[in-house]
């Protein structure tokens, strides 16, 4: 059955996408496409899983991180290109993003997306998923476990795709991969280690991340894979701007916050699930 809300927020994804050279408030996004902007921020929100506002700003910074690798335009005229009034407001907004300011980030040369376009799934079969709905990945997996990683792009910062798909591979081939579908979709992966015991990816696709996935995935982790073990993740340091509310899942999990950490020169911060923190 087709979800007619999806269809509208792809039409409305559609317009963002058209006027990323402009001031893209919530109240003027819904007067083009005909919302009250109450209506369109829950809408959005239920369907996007982040405010419409991070969307627009993590997109128009993604786009401007590109133009400053791959172009010689000047900062400034990146600054307008991206829908900024000032490159002042450019450089603090692209600094809290990317940390590091517009020159800096050009001079290191290498581009990596803060956010990607989103792709909706206009069909959803409603169902309740179980542990025996979670496999083990195969390579023939990996085409839709990538799309995947691009639409949940915005909870792993300086994601490399040449190096993360080699990765992948790997884990694939070591059995450290669990995939969860939705009929064709690709709904949900996670790649883990054996010793010591750690998460390093897991991706829901934003309209199920409502559905409990996220446990359900620990749980098959937790009892299948890594019984007993303290296991370990990493994300965002408390406060990031770029945080679309990776902290708030885990520690909602039951992780608990640990030492800081750099990682490819990103602020981040280890969570840990001790065994005793094991959900039921």
């Amino acid at each position: 059955m087709c979800d007619r809300s999806v269809v509208n927020m792809e039409a409305v994804i559609d317009y963002i996408e058209s006027h990323l050279d402009g001031k893209l408030e919530l109240e003027t996004v819904a007067e083009a496409v005909h919302y009250s902007k109450y209506h369109l921020h829950r809408l959005f929100v239920e369907t996007v899983g982040m405010t419409l506002h991070d969307y627009v700003q993590r997109r128009q910074l993604t786009e401007a991180a590109k133009l400053l690798v791959f172009t010689d335009r000047s900062v400034i005229e990146i600054a307008f290109i991206c829908g900024y009034g000032s490159q002042q407001s450019f450089t603090s907004a692209f600094k809290s993003m990317y940390k590091s300011p517009p020159a800096e980030y050009r001079a290191k040369g290498s581009f990596y997306p803060l956010q990607l376009r989103f792709t909706l799934h206009p069909e959803m079969v409603t169902k309740e998923f179980t542990k025996q709905s979670i496999r083990m990945a195969e390579n023939a997996d990996v085409s839709d476990w990538m799309k995947l990683m691009r639409l949940v792009i915005d909870g792993y910062p300086m994601m490399d795709e040449a190096d993360y798909l080699a990765k992948l591979k790997v884990s694939i081939s070591e059995k450290r991969a669990l995939v969860l579908r939705d009929k064709e979709n690709l709904i949900g992966t996670l790649a883990f280690t054996y010793a010591p015991g750690s998460i390093e990816f897991l991706g829901i696709h934003p309209q199920y991340r409502n559905r409990g996935l996220q446990k359900l995935f620990l749980d098959v982790l937790m009892e299948r894979y890594l019984p007993g073990q303290e296991i370990s993740i990493t994300t965002y340091r408390e406060r990031d701007k770029a945080d679309t509310g990776q902290r708030d899942m885990l520690i909602q999990l039951g992780f608990a916050e640990k030492e800081p950490l750099t990682e490819f020169g990103y602020p981040t911060q280890r969570f840990v699930l001790p065994p005793e923190k094991r959900r039921m």
